[in-house]
């Protein structure tokens, strides 16, 4: 998959009010599962990482462009893809998303 703009990304995510902070993690690294007190948003600039839903039986393949919306306190942990990723992420007060996960493309 091909990396996407980040500056594009970001200056959408700014429309939508959220700023976002970039950070990227090594090829096969794995997230235990955990639950956050702050919804966020994550976007994929490059790479990919799998986010699961830890009980829902969900997962969501995150590629380039793609955004993920979690709110608090779902329970998740993370697979990074082959390629390592760069990512955009925007944190949420609780409650600010709702109470269901949401993948969504890059024509969100």
């Amino acid at each position: 998959m091909s990396p996407v703009d980040r500056d594009s990304l970001a200056a959408r995510l700014k429309a939508e009010g959220l700023e976002a902070s970039p950070w990227s993690t090594l090829p096969g690294e794995r997230f235990e599962s955990r639950t956050n007190d702050f919804d966020k948003i994550v976007v994929v600039v490059e790479g990919s990482i799998t986010y699961g839903l830890s009980g829902y039986g969900v997962g969501f393949l995150l590629t380039p462009g793609e955004r993920l919306d979690l709110p608090a306190n779902i329970p998740h942990e993370a697979v990074v893809g082959p390629k390592g990723v760069t990512c955009l992420e925007a944190r949420l007060a609780a409650g600010t998303l709702g109470t269901k996960a949401r993948g969504r493309g890059y024509r969100w």
